[in-house]
Parts: C-alpha cells; sequence; structure tokens
C-alpha cells in the first residue's frame, strides 16, 4: 500500500502545479508514479479528488475539500519534525520573499534590521511588485498578499488585516464639493489604481463605476496626487493612514462601511523550512492585535 502522507504530498503539488507531469519534475518522480499515488488516495476516500481533461486538471468539490485538510496536516507534521529537528536551531542561507510594493516599502523593509538582528545567518531577498508572482514556478519561499486569496493550493497564513478608505485632501473638497454616498462619486474626480479598480470601488456587494483623470499601478503615488489636491483615492488605511491623521487627507463618510482587506502569508505547500516559518511568525507577532496603520484613524473609516 502506498505511504499516505506522500500522496498527500503529491496531491498537494499536482493540485498546485495542475498536472501529473510537472508534479512529478517539481518531486522527482515517474509521471507514472504521481499517477498512481492519486489513485490511491481516491480508492482510499471512494471518490475523485480530480477532473481530468486532455488539456488540463481541475479539482472536484471533494477535492478541494480534501486540499485543505492535506495543507493544514502536512504543515502540522513539518512543524512537529522541525521542533525536534537541526533545522530548528537556526534559520539560514537565502529567504526570498515577494511583497507587494508600497506595504513592502511602508511596513516590511523597516522590520528587517528586527528580524535580521534576529537571525544574523539568513540573506533576505526582497521582491518588490504589486503582480501576483507564482511562487512554486518563480522559486519564491514566501509571499505577502493583500485581499482576498484564490484557490491556489498554497498554504496561507492570516497575518493582519487593512481597510480601503476613500478620501481626498481638504483642498479638492473645498473646490469640488465632498460626496456623501458612493453613487455620487461618479461626479468626482477619481484616482484609478490599473491594476483592481477596473470594476469600480466596491462598497459591500455593489461596485461603483468611477473615473479620473489619473491612473497608475502604484498606491504611493495615487496618494501622494491625493495629497496635492488632484482627486479622490480609494487605498488601503496601511498607505493613509499617516496623512488622515496629519490632515492632510479626509476620510469620507460614504454611508458604508470601508471594505477589509485581509493580508496573508503565503507558502508553497509541504515542508516550511526554518527560515520561512521564522519570518512568518515574526510577521505574526509583529502586526498582532491592531497594527500600528489602524490606530488612531477617524470614526469614518472604523465604522
Amino acid at each position: 500500500m502506498l505511504d499516505r502522507v506522500t500522496g498527500m504530498q503529491v496531491f498537494v503539488r499536482v493540485a498546485a502545479l495542475g498536472s501529473f507531469s510537472a508534479a512529478g519534475r517539481a518531486l522527482g518522480l515517474s509521471q507514472t508514479g504521481v499517477t498512481k499515488h492519486v489513485a490511491a488516495l481516491e480508492a482510499r476516500l471512494g471518490t475523485r479528488l480530480l477532473h481530468r481533461s486532455t488539456r488540463r486538471l481541475t479539482l472536484t468539490e471533494a477535492g478541494r475539500t480534501y486540499l485543505e485538510a492535506c495543507e493544514r496536516i502536512l504543515a502540522e507534521i513539518a512543524e512537529a519534525e522541525a521542533a525536534v529537528g537541526a533545522e530548528a536551531v537556526e534559520a539560514h542561507g537565502t529567504l526570498r520573499l515577494n511583497v507587494p510594493l508600497s506595504f513592502g516599502v511602508r511596513e516590511i523593509a523597516p522590520a528587517l534590521s528586527d528580524f535580521s538582528a534576529a537571525h544574523p545567518a539568513l540573506t533576505i531577498e526582497l521582491g518588490l511588485n504589486d503582480r501576483r508572482v507564482d511562487l512554486i514556478e518563480e522559486g519564491w519561499d514566501l509571499a505577502v498578499r493583500i485581499g482576498a486569496l484564490a484557490d491556489s493550493g498554497l498554504i496561507a497564513r492570516r497575518l493582519a488585516a487593512c481597510r480601503l478608505v476613500t478620501c481626498g485632501a481638504p483642498r479638492y473638497f473645498e473646490r469640488h464639493g465632498t460626496p456623501h454616498r458612493p453613487e455620487e462619486l461618479k461626479h468626482h474626480n477619481c484616482l484609478g489604481y490599473t491594476l483592481s479598480d477596473a470594476s469600480g470601488w466596491r462598497f459591500g456587494e455593489q461596485a461603483y463605476p468611477v473615473s479620473g483623470n489619473l491612473r497608475a499601478p502604484n498606491g504611493a503615488a495615487l496618494t501622494a496626487a491625493a495629497v496635492a489636491g488632484l482627486g479622490l483615492i480609494y487605498q488601503p488605511t496601511f498607505l493613509v493612514a499617516q496623512a488622515l491623521r496629519a490632515g492632510t487627507l479626509v476620510a469620507l463618510d460614504l454611508g458604508a462601511p470601508c471594505p477589509v482587506l485581509p493580508i496573508h502569508a503565503l507558502m508553497p505547500p509541504g515542508r516550511r523550512p526554518a527560515k520561512t516559518r521564522a519570518f512568518v511568525d515574526f510577521l505574526a507577532q509583529r502586526f498582532a492585535g491592531e497594527p500600528a496603520w489602524e490606530r488612531g484613524l477617524p470614526a469614518a473609516v472604523r465604522g
């Protein structure tokens, strides 16, 4: 009988890579060996875990449920092994970390001094961009993602949350008036984030169309333009909290709660090395409770 834990590891990698052959290459197994492991799991469970076609593999409903359980079990096994193994003694090597640009500059880079002091044998390669990288294909150890997660087969750990705030400079409101409902935003110059604003600004279940004379793929650039009075922005609290507290930006009360965005650490499935566990634990502790970007915000933001 094939080893059950190995079968789980194979299944998780197949789900992440979307093919038996790619999973085999990643695990050092033949495609036939990968197929046997998945078939043994399905026989043991009495249900199909994957829909197979000539072009791709997709998870069945049972497969999605089983994948979540496998990821949790494998993570617990890896942590148990590391707790008694030599690898738990000290994080070392190079940690390849990918984070969104603005969050990385504002929140991650300033934290690296404290982390490096505790782990002097570890080198960090920091990737800064808002593109959703493929951790496995591109060889990243860890990524920080903001917002809803796609069903990717990656291991996720929630670190914190932020809120999306609609705000503008006092001088903008003096010249153009103040909107009080989401549907009034269409009459204002709304500065667009090119990577997510195509469907409009979302409040609750509804997206409201907006337009403006500036679009950019970077929230810090949009925030700077808004502080200068160019228009309104819809940006996370970690970007605008300082300006809100200083009064150079004012949060709008549009009669709808500010959307909350979760912040997760994402890791490839399977065993997590000490360097990855150490950094994720460090971030979880640093952002525990109420993160700095959520403190002292006006009532319009806090709801």
